[in-house]
């Protein structure tokens, strides 16, 4: 009777409301193909120490829940390798029998994902490595979009939309809604979908693709406020001004070329456009519930999650080692996706910023093909009724 290949699975960077539908969809595969699959607590950590927990051993009413729940039941870790730890992470396969290891994050895990495969490789060890897609920033290569973006860009629409319907009724000067994202704007571009009247929120959008002058936004916003009497602006946390400068906000992390980021960017914008324009502006920051709320996942997103890790498996029986799973639209209406192989080299590093078709001629906002690209992964975003007259 023939032995069954043992598989480990990490998770790597920030959770999502749609990792562990990945995560069931790879045991299931796993277990389907006959092999046994183990989780690493805590990502690297774990790699590193050679904790690997059975999750083959649940069964499957238990995946059928894990499925629906947010963040990521196995944990998760930033923690970057460092000189040896790829090698401490091969030797842990090898003492184990592990011949198959699956990762999945964003472009930094799937660079390290790369690392590890061409580690095994130079030591001599027979390892199939197979990333798998998430991230909310959709900032990955080769896939049409990245499990964790729709649900998140959903959360930001209807916030954008609510915050907007207060600032319509009890008008703040200048309401500023800090969006998750560090370089690319495609969270921030999709509070676009908020709007059904000509006065809806948001009325300014700003991008990280776009870097506008503090002067040039402030002036925006003047015209806006003249017209309606209040401003909404919607703002990636991760902006900066023509000079690269957060503003003069706080940076978190900084000479990271990976996790810089500001921590008080709306704050610090809003401080900054009160200053220069003599009108009141205050800044909400959702933050991390943007990305981890459970009732905001959309129906492909979650799909296309468990296409992702259901895939991997079926490529690791067939053999392949040194790609990602990556969807491909088939069809917007109605929305349909497979799954295809993308190399790692493709995708390691490397960050996909929103196309300059997507961003409007002036910078501060987004075009019908944008529109158009994401409203499939979202689903509508119904409009609050109005009062006649009001």
């Amino acid at each position: 009777m023939p032995v069954p290949s043992k598989a480990v699975v990490a998770h790597g960077g920030g959770p999502t409301a749609v990792i562990n539908a990945s995560l069931a969809g790879l045991v299931r595969g796993v277990r389907a193909s006959g092999g046994l699959v183990f989780g690493a607590p805590g990502g690297i950590p774990g790699l590193l120490a050679g904790r690997f927990a059975d999750l083959s051993a649940h069964g499957d009413e238990l995946w059928n829940e894990i499925a629906l729940a947010p963040g990521s039941a196995l944990g998760s870790s930033r923690q970057p390798l460092l000189d040896g730890d790829c090698e401490r992470i091969v030797e842990q396969f090898r003492r184990q029998e592990i011949r198959r290891f699956f990762y999945t994050g964003g472009n930094g895990s799937m660079g390290t994902a790369l690392r590890v495969e061409r580690c095994a490789r130079a030591a001599g060890y027979e390892l199939q490595v197979i990333g798998i897609p998430k991230t909310i920033d959709n900032d990955l290569m080769e896939t049409d979009h990245s499990p964790g973006y729709a649900s998140t860009a959903r959360f930001f629409a209807c916030a954008a939309r609510d915050a907007g319907e207060d600032n319509r009724s009890l008008p703040s000067p200048i309401c500023i809604l800090e969006v998750l994202g560090r370089n690319a704007g495609w969270i921030a571009a999709a509070t676009a979908l908020a709007r059904r009247h000509q006065d809806d929120a948001p009325h300014l959008i700003l991008l990280p693709e776009s870097r506008l002058s503090l002067d040039a936004i402030a002036t925006a916003a003047e015209r806006i406020y003249r017209r309606l009497g209040r401003v909404f602006i919607a703002v990636c946390e991760g902006q900066r001004d023509e000079r690269g400068q957060p503003f003069g906000a706080d940076v978190d992390r900084p000479g990271s070329l990976a996790h810089e980021l500001a921590s008080n960017l709306g704050h610090t914008l809003a401080r900054a456009l009160t200053a220069k324009l003599g009108l009141r502006a205050r800044a909400e920051k959702p933050g991390l519930v943007g990305r981890s709320c459970g009732l905001f996942v959309t129906l492909a997103d979650r799909q296309g999650a468990l296409l992702c890790g259901q895939a991997a498996a079926e490529a690791a029986a067939a053999g392949a080692t040194g790609v990602m799973t990556a969807l491909r639209r088939d069809s917007s209406e109605p929305y349909a996706a497979s799954v295809f192989l993308a190399p790692l080299e493709r995708v390691a590093g490397l960050e996909r910023l929103l196309p300059a078709d997507f961003i409007a001629s002036d910078g501060s906002d987004v075009t019908p093909a944008f529109l158009d690209y994401l409203s499939p992964l979202t689903g509508p975003i119904p409009a609050w009724p109005r009062l006649p007259g009001f």
